[in-house]
């Protein structure tokens, strides 16, 4: 892989996973009790024996850039090729925001154009899968491709969301629709490119100078020239999931709790690593009250009350007689006596009080001002909000990240509503 430069697109702001990318990107939102969503690509970077990469961020990259630090936990601090970050810049040729992934690049062309490779392996750094690179860029250069594209199988019912591609018996790509009302097939895109290098920095001149066009590999670039290059297919059938909508960040994480699990982590063959930081937390400690099943209990967690099917991350406190189900917890969080939390995901550092009941109620009426993102009765809890006392709180309810006990006027927050921080005057 010494020939190859992995670049990772992480700089989306995705909105479509509400409260929890308010103060972050998408790809430092917390997976699995311990890890981070880029933990994964990286991994496979490490895995694959790729370690020159470069991280592309720009939406509110601060925890994004914390976590990664110079990319020591996996392995990729060395002083040829390892871990870099390109942000956005001016200069005096340049004055603007990445407008796509493919202009992000674009914008980094002399970066590109510096590193002694021959193809330029294209990532994403929000999804959640273990693969090989390897592999991929094998069965690239064994077809003398100009351009490959990872493939896999969703279900029919999840393919709009999804670039659709189709084959033919060679493997080579006949044709590329970008998330169509309604797709054809449920063979996908999982937005990951090889491209050579000198090819890819032609196209991207090519697309810069377009007029009508969102500078996206997606929708704009490779849809229309599929039929003009040696476009191939490379199919992975692994567990992948694309973690863009809150139900799907949701079921991603109770896919580890199933049995056998769906996601598995748990065995000595691949191992998702993660920043050194978050290996220095003390053991799990169980109560004697404490009932668990079903769920995973994450490292510095104190755990007095109830637990089952639910996901919780390093720091978090359980104290006696609360109950949480059907749950992710972020770290640091504090859940206290009495507390009834159901079908929730609380952020980071998140202080619920006594009594509260949080996913409360039969009515899953969808949250008022994001119908299309909460929908499917998940309640979000803002990073280091404070929740009151008795406080019953509904189903499709956000609570924006720093809202205090002051911000809220009643005991029942009704399903499908929003609470935000009282305005300083």
């Amino acid at each position: 892989m010494e020939k190859v430069l992995g670049l990772i697109m992480a700089g989306g702001e995705s909105k479509r996973l509400s409260t929890l990318t308010a103060e972050r990107a998408k790809p430092a939102v917390p997976f699995g009790g311990k890890y981070r969503i880029i933990d994964f690509t990286l991994s496979n970077c490490a895995h694959s024996g790729l370690y020159n990469v470069a991280l592309l961020t720009q939406f509110n990259p601060g925890s994004l850039v914390q976590h990664v630090g110079g990319g020591g936990a996996w392995n990729m601090e060395r002083a040829a090729g390892g871990l870099r970050l390109l942000h956005p810049f001016t200069s005096r040729t340049r004055r603007s925001w990445y407008r796509g992934t493919a202009d992000a690049v674009y914008q980094n062309r002399s970066y590109v154009e510096d590193q002694p490779v021959d193809e330029v392996l294209i990532l994403s750094g929000d999804q959640i899968y273990t693969m090989n690179y390897e592999r991929m860029v094998h069965f690239h250069r064994e077809k003398a491709a100009d351009i490959t594209i990872g493939l896999t199988r969703v279900p029919m019912e999840d393919a709009s969301r999804f670039g659709i591609v189709s084959v033919d018996r060679q493997g080579k790509v006949i044709d590329f629709t970008e998330k169509p009302a309604k797709p054809k097939s449920n063979l996908i895109s999982m937005g990951i490119y090889i491209f050579k290098k000198d090819l890819l920095l032609q196209i991207l001149g090519e697309d810069t100078n377009r007029k009508r066009t969102e500078h996206d590999f997606g929708k704009d670039i490779l849809p229309g020239i599929v039929r003009n290059y040696k476009v191939f297919g490379y199919r992975y059938s692994g567990y992948y999931r694309d973690v863009g909508t809150v139900v799907a960040y949701w079921q991603t994480n109770m896919d580890m709790l199933t049995d056998p699990p769906k996601l598995n982590l748990f065995t000595d063959q691949y191992r998702v690593q993660t920043a050194l930081s978050n290996q220095n937390m003390p053991p799990v400690k169980f109560g004697p009250f404490a009932q668990v099943s079903n769920s995973i209990i994450s490292d510095g967690a104190v755990i007095n009350g109830k637990v089952h099917n639910s996901v919780i991350s390093p720091g978090v406190y359980i104290e006696e007689g609360a109950e949480v189900s059907d749950s992710i917890i972020f770290n640091d969080s504090v859940v206290k006596k009495g507390t009834i939390i159901n079908y929730c995901i609380l952020d980071k550092q998140v202080t619920v009080n006594e009594q509260a009941q949080i996913g409360w109620s039969d009515d899953f009426t969808p949250n008022q001002e994001q119908p299309e993102y909460l929908h499917t009765g998940i309640t979000l809890i803002g990073k280091r909000a404070k929740i009151p006392e008795r406080i019953k709180i509904g189903r499709n309810c956000r609570v924006a990240p720093r809202t205090q006990i002051s911000s809220f006027t009643d005991t029942t927050v009704p399903s499908g509503s929003t609470v935000y921080p009282k305005r300083r005057r």
